[in-house]
């Protein structure tokens, strides 16, 4: 009797044990990390799934924390209050001048030890190696590039009514007409702050490129008072009038919701919007084709999507590390971008996997500095702050017909003087 007790016992510490150790083992496998974002589309999903896939063969949880909020704004602002409960997550969409902000507050992990080992340096294209760094180190994993003045359009349409894409402005204002005299929505937009702004940007580029960046880099006093600066506003009050009736504020897959279907023509958007028509079941070379937005083909007006590693637990480090790695690795890239309709972020991607709109990004984008121009809604050429107040200002122009253009001009110039007295 004592024998067999004693037997059930030793037999009970050996499955304690075995229980134990696969507790250990699960729970070494079931490492995660939360990463906050604002990807919330059909195709943005399916990239993010793509990297919490491969994530997962390392052993490591992808664990989401999606705040659908456009451009990031609410993003941003959940991930700064966030920040403050001490309960912030450990990997965070931050984009642009983010980065630097972020960093200098010590708030983000430095990834130089990965940058190392995986020679980013001989990896990323310059103006990507640039934007992840703030004071010599890398604090970022860059993602893709996405080009933000692309016109999309729908080939069936355009061939129905035989139809040119539109080079120009006034060729665009031609086929408007056209277009809506068939009852056929010329362009997609919605009323939604970033969308707005980013029309808007695209109107300011095809002013020039300097002249951009005089007005959001540099924050030349002059350029608010530049009667380009008024050409830009007017045209974007007049092309309202092809916008369809009402323009409602939606969210940006919805505008190509109604390019797919036929019920618009043309939208200027960020080539995200791509990676959304393909997983709509259409292709590039049939359903529908990009081109740079009127006036602006020999410019790359970018954004660079990228995630930062949060300074806040220490031993979730090794897992951002490796996720970090991970992003940068070709597989990911060109999978990834392929999906996301950005491009890889590397001097050295597979073109031939790339489709004609991809490829002609990625050489512009390779071509030279000229080229190449930040974009102020998605915080590549200015501060968050400044950047939230001109996009407001924006927006107010736009839904007040009553606006005046050289009152909007002067109220810019205010934003822009404020800030720089104050920084």
């Amino acid at each position: 009797m004592t024998e067999t007790i004693s037997h059930k016992l030793r037999l009970a510490a050996c499955l304690l044990s075995i229980l134990l150790s696969t507790m250990a083992c699960a729970s070494a496998r079931a490492e995660s990390l939360q990463v906050l974002h604002w990807w919330k589309s059909v195709s943005e999903r399916r990239a993010v799934d793509l990297i919490a896939l491969r994530l997962a063969e390392s052993d490591i949880g992808w664990r989401d924390s999606m705040i659908p909020s456009g451009s990031g704004a609410g993003a941003g602002i959940v991930l700064r209050s966030r920040m403050l409960a001490k309960d912030a997550p450990e990997v965070a969409q931050v984009n642009g001048i983010v980065i630097r902000d972020w960093a200098r507050l010590d708030l983000l992990l430095d990834l130089d030890a990965v940058a190392a080992a995986g020679k980013w340096d001989k990896q990323l294209l310059p103006t990507v190696a640039d934007a992840i760094k703030s004071d010599g180190h890398v604090y970022a994993a860059p993602l893709g590039v996405h080009r933000m003045n692309t016109m999309f359009y729908n080939r069936k349409l355009l061939a129905r009514l035989n139809l040119a894409v539109p080079e120009t402005w006034a060729q665009f204002e031609q086929a408007a007409a056209r277009l809506h005299q068939a009852g056929v929505v010329p362009l997609a937009q919605s009323s939604e702050p970033w969308q707005v702004t980013t029309l808007f940007e695209a109107l300011v580029l095809s002013e020039g490129a300097e002249f951009h960046r005089d007005l959001f880099q540099r924050r030349n006093a002059a350029a608010y008072a530049d009667p380009r600066l008024a050409a830009a506003l007017q045209r974007l009050r007049g092309l309202k009038k092809w916008m369809g009736s009402p323009i409602v504020e939606r969210s940006w897959d919805e505008g190509v919701r109604e390019l797919a279907d036929g019920r618009a023509a043309f939208m200027v958007m960020g080539d995200w919007a791509k990676g959304e028509l393909v997983s709509r079941g259409l292709t590039v070379e049939e359903g529908f084709g990009c081109a740079a937005a009127p006036g602006t083909a020999s410019y790359h007006l970018y954004n660079i999507d990228t995630l930062g590693m949060l300074a806040t637990r220490e031993p979730h480090r090794m897992a951002q590390e490796k996720l970090a790695a991970l992003i940068m690795s070709p597989a990911v890239q060109n999978d990834y971008n392929q999906i996301k309709g950005s491009i890889p972020v590397l001097r050295n991607p597979a073109l031939a996997k790339m489709d004609v709109c991809a490829r002609a990004s990625w050489k512009l984008f390779n071509s030279g500095p000229e080229a190449l121009v930040p974009s102020l809604v998605h915080r590549m050429a200015t501060e968050e702050v400044v950047r939230d107040a001109i996009v407001a200002e924006v927006h107010r122009y736009f839904l007040d017909d009553n606006a005046g253009v050289a009152d909007t001009q002067r109220r810019l110039a205010a934003i822009a003087r404020t800030f720089t007295k104050t920084k």
